[in-house]
């Protein structure tokens, strides 16, 4: 007796499909735009701004050019909530009033609705790491020690380009609570992504691999849990330390780093593309970290707690050798020299993720501290615009006092002038500007930016001017 079955077809969503199945998502009501700037005390608020979403197209992913632009934004924080709706929150005051935002966060129909576009979102997130990294050759147990050799003067050095920019900048303070609020993603749930990688069942390398993560969650001590190390170093640096309250100032390069780890933590066929990571991570964070303990130092003297990371230097030296000798080479003596270029693929892409990240952060930097000069160049792009030198793309907006326009960017530069009444724009955290009539300010290609109405009303237009030099010739 034959049985005729259907021919099996992958999971896949086409571009309508996934732009629908985005916006079913999107237009939770967790989601939708805030009020406020910060979110109190509410682990499952994220603003995703749905608005906007129906006019994005996921279903190709960006040059490594683009990775910047909006839709990578928008698909970052759409991540950052699928994923994180496998872990545990619960606010710090206690679930009270948000027992309602809970279910709804943790319910079958969020779970199942996030899943169905995961897919696609990490295809179109992470897609152009392929063209960025090649580990193309013949990879032996030799070629990998010496690979793993030569990374090591990468290892040390001076200060990132991100301890650079918060140490020249016109702000320190601001800089560097910036650059805390960056980490808060991944440090004030940390190690949760790995530990997606200890389930199952594979040996030894498995039980040395928990050794790692009993290290980070403080050998079962609440108060030298890493997380609560950081969660200390917030406080004492002037900033909250409950989860995702500064949601709306996280750029798109830290939601991407650390949305880069669960993507490899979700996805087991990745499995041995964590290692490699994991490998890197744990040996260059020792120098990294001794670089934040001086950054924040100098900065904040000895009022800010670093033990966050000076508890680093000393553990992930220990990691670091672990993961080489206890997790990467008995998982290629047990698995063969096949396995080796997907380690090496992982550590290769996290070297480029913390490039991007080091100039997205250093490229903001520089745009809080240059508000005043981009409120001064207002004058003669507008000029060039009324006098018709130029002739952008214009929208007029009309908004009503305490209209808050949530955090996003521009895929080109635009300008901002106000017509009448006032708006405060805000370029990045304790940054912002107030601009009057006749005033308004340049907004530079992808950088994080919003606006709240401090009038009864503000009429103003944005101008989708491309290159604002070219306004200036």
């Amino acid at each position: 007796m034959s049985h005729s079955l259907p021919a099996y077809r992958p999971f896949e969503l086409g571009a309508d499909d996934l732009r629908e199945a985005v916006m079913r998502y999107a237009t939770n009501p967790l989601y939708l735009d805030n009020d406020e700037w910060l979110n109190d005390d509410n682990p499952y608020r994220r603003q995703l701004r749905p608005q906007v979403l129906r006019h994005l197209d996921f279903s190709t992913p960006p040059a490594r050019a683009d990775i910047l632009n909006y839709p990578s934004l928008a698909a970052q924080r759409l991540l950052t909530a699928i994923y994180e709706a496998d872990l545990v929150f619960l606010p710090k005051s206690g679930l009270g009033d948000r027992a309602e935002d809970f279910k709804n966060f943790y319910s079958p129909g969020n779970r199942a609705l996030g899943e169905t576009i995961r897919p696609a979102l990490e295809r179109y997130a992470f897609g152009f790491l392929d063209e960025e990294v090649d580990v193309s050759g013949k990879w032996t147990k030799d070629t990998f020690l010496a690979y793993l050799e030569s990374l090591e003067p990468t290892m040390t050095g001076g200060p990132s380009k991100t301890a650079q920019a918060i140490l020249s900048s016109t702000d320190r303070e601001r800089a560097a609570r910036m650059w805390l609020i960056q980490l808060a993603p991944d440090f004030l749930s940390e190690a949760s992504p790995m530990i997606r990688n200890v389930l199952g069942h594979y040996g030894q390398p498995q039980s040395e691999w928990f050794k790692i993560i009993i290290d980070e969650y403080g050998y079962g001590v609440h108060e030298t849990k890493h997380s609560r190390l950081f969660e200390r170093t917030l406080e004492s640096a002037g900033l909250r330390s409950d989860l995702h309250r500064y949601w709306q100032y996280y750029l798109n390069s830290s939601l991407l780093l650390n949305n880069w780890f669960h993507y490899l933590g979700k996805n087991h066929e990745l499995f041995f593309r964590y290692l490699g990571a994991l490998f890197y991570t744990e040996s260059s964070l020792v120098d990294w970290c001794r670089h934040a303990v001086d950054t924040l130092t100098e900065i904040f003297g000895d009022q800010v707690d670093v033990t966050y990371f000076t508890e680093h230097v000393h553990i992930d030296q220990h990691h670091g050798r672990m993961a080489l000798e206890k997790l990467l080479l008995p998982i290629v003596e047990e698995h063969g020299e096949g396995v080796i270029p997907e380690m090496v693929r992982g550590i290769e892409e996290y070297r480029a993720l913390l490039t991007v990240a080091d100039d997205d952060f250093s490229a903001q930097i520089a745009w809080m501290d240059g508000q005043p000069e981009y409120n001064k160049l207002h004058a003669p792009v507008y000029e060039a615009i009324t006098s018709g030198r130029v002739k952008p793309p214009l929208a007029d907006i009309v908004e009503p006092f305490g209209e808050l326009s949530n955090t996003h960017c521009h895929d080109g530069d635009e300008l901002c002038h106000i017509v009448s009444g006032t708006m405060k724009f805000v370029s990045g955290f304790d940054s912002h500007l107030i601009l009057e009539a006749g005033e308004g300010v340049v907004i530079q290609k992808n950088r994080l930016h919003g606006a709240i109405i401090e009038s009864e009303e503000c009429v103003y237009q944005i101008y989708s001017v491309g290159d604002y030099t070219s306004c200036l010739s």
